[in-house]
């Protein structure tokens, strides 16, 4: 999965995936099922650490369906096999969004849904859905006659679907205001907007759209060593952390192995995964209070205090377990956003329809189904600054009961902070 930085017009998307890493010993064709599974497992190491198997004891997604706006979703991998329905191709390109012309649609559907059947990638929410939506990136605009609109109108069309949750792990250096009035239109329908922050903070750092709209969620990514990722953007509109290096994904559109990559694809998926999961244990909340509830719960070390907010990891890193298990976060007022503090005029997103049918290839339909502050970094992180330590530290006491563990750490950093740019007090998210 490589970033796709070609001019074209207006239009310069990219996956938020980079360059891969290493393909895994092991692929999806001619190797016995329960080894490749094996192997892939072993490279999640989120998971573990954030305490996943001790979260599905409560909650694994049920009765939530997340959009996937990207390259196209494949129904037919083994892991995604039953949880695919019908979605829209929005790029009016050759194909359809079951047709995945560069592999990275699959793996984020597979992040956030995967059963981790045949060796596939195991999903944070494995008994939620997704919808695909099939956008372009910049190589398939110069290829060939695309849809000039069409992530606009992919994010328009997710809002009018029963979708409650919206994954956008594509980016573009540009400012669209339509573009911005549909992911509006999603807020005010209800839905939650989750994006990738962006991988070019070693490259000038410009913020990337959809995802710095303030009326979405901007997540960075942190690396295995618990560390925020040299290459994640960073600035006012990152709102959250996760996981998002050297994580499996697939090499390529023919979906017949996966390579260790990085990108805040990863942990945009990771989020959205999050909130299925809270979503799911509290179906009558609104996205303000799913929203809110994953902003609270974030890991943000003992030396954060209250009224300030991380250039580089927003309100900290997420942890649904400090919800699911422990009640960490408290929902608030349903039509209150928690980062504006302005009313979103949205209600709770509906339901996935028991009318909705799977894409081509799969065999399910969906399955039926007072405000408190936030505690925040103290000050602004540098690239790089602890997360807790070291991955098996992490694995070992992430957030099963101890609150340590997944969270960012400043103390380390904070020479480099006040050297630097100085503390970020009471920070609002950027202005709508």
């Amino acid at each position: 999965m490589t970033a796709r930085m070609i001019e074209s017009g207006r239009l310069r998307r990219a996956l938020l995936g980079t360059t891969a890493i290493a393909v895994l010993t092991t692929s999806l064709v001619g190797v016995a099922p329960t080894a490749v599974a094996a192997d892939a497992r072993s490279q999640q190491w989120y998971l573990d650490a954030m305490k996943a198997e001790e979260i599905w004891k409560k909650t694994t997604g049920k009765g939530i369906t997340v959009a996937v706006i990207d390259t196209g979703v494949d129904p037919d991998t083994p892991s995604l096999k039953g949880k695919v329905l019908k979605g829209w191709d929005a790029s009016e390109s050759k194909g359809d969004e079951t047709d995945d012309y560069e592999g990275h649609g699959t793996t984020i559907a597979e992040v956030i849904v995967g059963s981790g059947a045949g060796g596939g990638i195991r999903g944070l929410a494995p008994d939620a859905k997704v919808i695909p939506y099939r956008v372009s990136n910049t190589e398939r605009q110069n290829e060939q006659a695309v849809n000039a609109f069409d992530l606009e109108q992919a994010i328009k069309a997710a809002a009018d679907s029963s979708a409650q949750i919206i994954n956008l792990s594509v980016a573009s250096d540009y400012y669209s205001g339509s573009e911005r009035e549909a992911v509006k239109y999603a807020q005010n329908k209800g839905k939650l907007v989750i994006g990738g922050a962006g991988n070019n903070a070693r490259e000038g750092n410009k913020k990337q759209y959809p995802a710095s709209y303030p009326e979405a969620v901007a997540v960075a990514a942190t690396t295995r060593e618990g560390k925020v990722a040299d290459y994640s953007q960073h600035g006012d509109a990152i709102d959250l952390a996760a996981p998002g290096s050297q994580l499996p994904g697939y090499c390529d559109k023919s979906l017949t192995k996966y390579c260790l990559s990085e990108g805040t694809s990863f942990s945009s998926a990771i989020v959205s995964a999050s909130a299925a999961l809270i979503w799911s244990m509290h179906p009558d909340w609104t996205a303000n209070q799913v929203l809110r509830v994953l902003l609270e719960s974030a890991g943000r070390g003992d030396d954060w205090k209250p009224g300030t907010i991380s250039n580089y990891a927003g309100y900290g890193v997420v942890r649904p377990n400090a919800h699911v298990s422990r009640g960490e976060g408290k929902p608030g007022d349903p039509n209150i956003n928690p980062l504006t503090n302005k009313p979103t005029g949205g209600a709770a997103a509906t339901t996935p329809s028991a009318t909705t049918s799977p894409s081509s290839g799969a065999s399910a339909t969906a399955d039926p189904s007072a405000t408190a502050s936030t505690q925040a970094p103290d000050g602004k992180q540098t690239s790089g600054a602890p997360v807790a330590g070291s991955t098996e530290s992490a694995a070992a006491d992430a957030d099963g009961g101890s609150g340590t563990g997944l969270v960012i750490g400043i103390a380390a950093a904070a020479v480099a902070v006040l050297a630097g740019a100085g503390f970020v007090i009471a920070r609002r998210r950027r202005s709508a």
